[in-house]
């Protein structure tokens, strides 16, 4: 007779399974239009199995927006607490934020996201955490400049704001229209911004 932990462990790793599935089939089609059949065709199982794992397919959507937002989360948190001087350490995040490419998927998922919570209050939570582990990233690694003396910003939460809101902005313009702006442009427009928040020329972000 299988253990307890065998099956609970069967049964994680058939939730993550439906949860990938769930991001190819939303990176294809969109949250609006990705329908619970697809992500059952997809891993070749019944909706009933889905229904199983996850009551309604807003709670599979929840659920896979939670896994990626706890996965970017995770890997914001070591890139802030890495090594390097703050200098380093900001530029790694800046460059972190900036999509690889027009078509890279965080992007085009959180992008889509943005616009389903507008009418879906649980969408919509997560993408407030999202913005708001962002924005604590990016105050905590320039308070700590100003701790290390590298910095000179008399508002860090401030400067988290007014960053975030415009690398938003130029990275939506970027996954839209490549062709007017380019990442290397983005990213420069980034540091510049940043270098001015925390009193240094924009030399000093320089690769």
């Amino acid at each position: 007779m299988r253990s307890a932990s065998t099956r609970a462990g069967q049964a994680d790793q058939r939730r993550a399974e439906l949860l990938e599935a769930t991001r190819r089939i939303v990176l294809e089609k969109g949250l609006a239009h990705t329908r619970v059949a697809d992500i059952a065709k997809a891993v070749n199982v019944s909706g009933g199995l889905i229904h199983y794992h996850f009551a309604t397919k807003d709670e599979l959507i929840t659920a896979m927006l939670r896994a990626t937002l706890d996965v970017e989360s995770t890997r914001l948190d070591e890139l802030v607490k890495g090594p390097g001087t703050a200098v380093e350490r900001f530029d790694r995040v800046l460059r972190y934020y900036i999509p690889e490419s027009p078509e890279d998927q965080s992007w085009l998922l959180w992008l889509d996201a943005w616009n389903t919570a507008l009418r879906e209050p649980a969408v919509n939570a997560i993408v407030l955490e999202l913005e708001s582990t962002w924005l604590s990233a990016i105050e905590r690694v320039i308070a700590d400049g100003v701790t290390a003396e590298e910095f000179v910003c008399a508002d860090p939460a401030g400067a988290a704001e007014r960053l975030d809101a415009m690398l938003d902005g130029l990275a939506i313009r970027y996954t839209l229209h490549p062709s007017v702006l380019s990442r290397a442009r983005l990213l420069e427009h980034a540091r510049t911004a940043a270098a001015r928040e925390v009193g240094l020329d924009a030399s000093a972000f320089a690769a």
